[in-house]
């Protein structure tokens, strides 16, 4: 018997378990929105904890960002944050998320903004 989609909950939780995991990071609020850092840069936002309907991911793609951006529900980050490579995945509930694909995207994105030294310690 084929297994549920995890729910939008669920999969916030093992995508900021799997940010949270990697070489010196933290988590913080600004604005409201739960952003991982390393060294006090983000590589990782994960949207409003408290929406339970929506998914919103944010990463810096500089590898994949063309592939990225042609999936449902991908749209360059506002702020001009899209010219630099960042793109906002928005997933509705109900929406298919790509798991393997996003846990790539976050690993990509902390190999961009990490220090080398970090960035080279990651578990492949």
């Amino acid at each position: 018997m084929p297994r549920a989609p995890a729910s939008l909950k669920t999969i916030l939780k093992r995508l900021r378990e799997l940010a949270l995991g990697l070489p010196e990071t933290e988590e913080h609020f600004p604005w409201g929105e739960s952003v991982v850092k390393v060294r006090g840069k983000i590589f990782v936002g994960l949207g409003r904890p408290e929406e339970a309907d929506v998914l919103s991911v944010t990463v810096k793609l500089p590898s994949s960002a063309p592939l990225a951006l042609s999936l449902p529900g991908a749209a360059p980050t506002g702020y001009g944050l899209g010219r630099a490579d960042w793109v906002t995945f928005r997933w509705d509930k109900g929406m298919a998320v790509p798991m393997d694909l996003v846990h790539e995207w976050v690993r990509e994105s902390y190999r961009a903004v990490a220090p080398k030294r970090l960035a080279a310690q990651m578990a492949d």
